[in-house]
């Protein structure tokens, strides 16, 4: 078939999975991605902690690069061109830093043609790559997929190459820069340096977002003021040194883990409200001096929903256009849209209709094959209409896992990996903040809503009735809130999500037999996942998360599954294996001051500070396998009793919750202890 203009773009680090990471500044090098587009209209694209199963993946995304060309069904070799998210003089300063500790090749080029040669076996020529700067990508991946004209956009994150945002004015494909933003002002890090005295860090912000509801920003209003100015013509300064001086000497700070006082709570309202000031000194500035009634954001900043729900009401703009992917995942996209561009292949302008780019689920007899393979753990049973079905369990009070098609790109579920359950009882927040996602209980849900029933449960701006990416915080009206208990926040906002019949069919049918059984055309919505990985991405992610969470109910494809009391021959049958980000330790340790003992643990990632501690005999049974191997098969070999193949099972279940080992179908018969190679 004919090809088009082919071109792949990048994002994330330069080590592979099992390597430990190099020493960089933690705001650089995450979110790992890669998107292929076709004549600039994306083909496919997958964040790399989907396809890893590593939260914000900071390693090359070499699996995401194999979809992409597999979905494409060409070979890197005919890609026209492959973009990279960062300059090339960024790189080479960061390669430098890196140098002091570590053998590298000081050329970004030389080096992404290692990784690539290494990891897809090709050799590029070096005229078919290149390097991007950070923030034209973040703002190309918003106006492109805007469908505008012309418009205003914004940028803004904690930082890279060596800025933190711009902004810029759209026109037809053309992007003109006003003016950059120095890292030193970076909102992200005065976001970020302030949420660490809370006891969060980097990619926590979103959960300080939920909690400044609960607050009152008047509180910390003048200390705050300190750590900022407004200046003339939209300017504004940061002052990152001053804020954990003045938050120590004011608030007791809080470690991670501790209780939320109400002083945390009203910093969080403080922080928000500053953000906000900030941002809206800026936009309103530029909205004047441009004229332009139109604006897109991209950046990590363009996450806060509640910023952005704000600027939709203000009625400062006509539009606004938030990229789903706002994180530096969106500048694999971005980059790869800015060389098409550059090739005389700009994306068409229309507007972003969804975002189901991900992998499939594949045939219905490969879903069906890989459920049955766990036929001891589950219960299976297909469906002629899936939506009754799983709109019947909903009805009833089930929390259901619902797994179909395409995968999201971005960090939101968009109906294809989620959790649903009835919007309703309130109680149903807290139990699924208790039995899923093990998190903070004030953490809000989010409701997806039919696109034609929306104005009715909730506020919607002027001209404003679709908001498919959930990206705003809009109001419940006053009439629904005590209706739609389990997703109406404590100040009477939601995060919402119009689905229309157009983009998910299946996702609407089952929004629409819901409806019918209750007169809700409403499901609450959270990403399916535990609290200890990133979203699922296929099948078996699906089953791991259905049997270690307290889930009712899983719905994949045309099948409903439960779950069945496994037995322990059940567990035995079942092959075990460390993920390749994990690595077993025997180490001396001090338990007091005066005695020191042999522990054994388990660390996924490069320190010991993702370590759990796991018993003598667990780590013996673990080190005797060799890419993989079947628990009975282990515990034959090491002649166990019934009741100690009890308590290793239990406590193997412990550490499979957390991801510290897979269970999977078995794949090696005994005695074919076989090395699986990389998936």
């Amino acid at each position: 078939m004919e090809n088009g203009m082919l071109c792949l773009g990048l994002s994330g680090g330069l080590d592979r999975i099992y390597e430990s990471s190099p020493e960089l500044p933690n705001t650089f090098l995450h979110d790992g991605a890669a998107v292929l587009v076709q004549d600039g209209r994306v083909i496919a694209a997958v964040e790399e902690e989907r396809l890893n199963r590593v939260k914000h993946s900071n390693k090359f995304p070499s699996n995401s690069i194999r979809y992409c060309l597999s979905t494409a069904g060409v070979s890197l070799g005919e890609i026209d061109h492959i973009a990279f998210y960062a300059t090339e003089a960024y790189c080479k300063t960061m390669l430098e830093r890196l140098s002091v500790s570590q053998p590298v090749p000081l050329d970004p080029k030389l080096l992404l043609r290692l990784l690539l040669a290494r990891e897809v076996g090709a050799e590029i020529d070096p005229s078919r790559l290149s390097f991007v700067n950070h923030h034209e990508a973040h703002a190309v991946s918003a106006f492109a997929m805007s469908g505008f004209e012309q418009s205003l956009v914004f940028a803004i994150d904690g930082g890279g190459d060596f800025l933190s945002g711009l902004l810029a004015v759209g026109s037809g494909t053309e992007i003109a820069r006003l003016v950059s933003f120095p890292e030193h002002n970076s909102l992200g890090l005065f976001y970020l340096e302030t949420i660490r005295y809370l006891g969060y860090g980097l990619f926590d912000e979103y959960k300080v977002m939920g909690l400044a509801p609960y607050g009152d920003p008047a509180r910390y209003r003048s200390l705050f003021a300190q750590f900022y100015e407004l200046l003339d013509n939209g300017g504004y300064r940061v002052h990152l040194d001053r804020i954990g001086p003045a938050l120590v000497g004011n608030i007791q700070v809080r470690r991670k883990g501790m209780p939320f006082t109400q002083q945390h709570r009203d910093v969080s309202a403080s922080l928000q409200e500053a953000l906000e000031r900030i941002v809206f000194h800026i936009l309103r500035h530029y909205r004047e001096a441009t004229g332009m009634t139109r604006l897109c954001l991209a950046g990590g900043v363009a996450h806060n929903c509640t910023l952005n729900g704000k600027l939709l009401y203000s009625g400062l703009f006509d539009d606004i256009f938030v990229q789903p992917a706002a994180h530096d995942a969106g500048c694999a996209l971005g980059a790869a849209l800015m060389v098409s561009s550059e090739l005389g292949r700009p994306a068409p302008r229309e507007r972003l209709p969804d975002v189901y780019w991900g992998p499939d689920l594949g045939s219905e007899q490969a879903v069906e094959h890989e459920l049955n393979a766990w036929s001891g753990h589950l219960d299976i049973q297909r469906s002629d209409d899936i939506a009754s079905s799983a709109a019947d369990w909903m009805a009833n009070g089930a929390v259901i896992g619902w797994v179909q098609g395409r995968s999201e790109f971005g960090p939101r579920a968009l109906g294809n990996r989620s959790i649903l359950a009835d919007p309703r009882p309130a109680e149903n927040k807290d139990r699924i903040n208790a039995m899923v996602k093990k998190r903070e209980g004030y953490r809000p849900f989010a409701p997806s809503v039919l696109e034609e029933d929306a104005s009715e449960f909730f506020e919607l701006p002027d001209g404003t009735r679709q908001l498919p990416f959930m990206n705003f915080v809009v109001r419940v009206r006053e009439a629904k809130r005590h209706v739609l208990g389990a997703i109406t926040h404590v100040d009477g906002t939601a995060r919402l999500q119009t689905v229309s019949r157009r983009t998910n069919p299946t996702y609407w049918d089952v929004i629409s037999a819901f409806k019918k059984r209750t007169g809700i055309p409403i499901l609450l919505n959270t990403s399916f996942n535990n609290n200890a990985e990133p979203i699922v991405q296929s099948v078996s992610d699906a089953i791991t998360t259905f049997l270690t969470t307290d889930l009712d109910g899983l719905v994949v494809g045309p099948f409903l599954v439960r779950k069945r009391p496994a037995s322990l021959q059940d567990w035995s049958a079942l092959g075990v294996s460390l993920p390749p980000y994990a690595s077993l330790h025997r180490v001396r340790s001090y338990t007091a001051p005066d005695r020191q003992e042999t522990v054994c643990e388990i660390r996924t990632g490069h320190s010991a500070h993702h370590s759990m501690r796991i018993s003598h005999e667990l780590f013996e049974i673990l080190m005797r396998i060799e890419g993989e191997a079947s628990l009975s098969c282990l515990f034959d070999a090491t002649m166990l009793d019934q009741a100690k193949r009890e308590d290793l099972v239990k406590e193997l279940r412990l550490v499979w919750e957390v991801r510290g080992v897979r269970l999977h179908p078995p794949r090696a018969a005994c005695g074919r202890n076989r090395l699986q190679s990389e998936t």
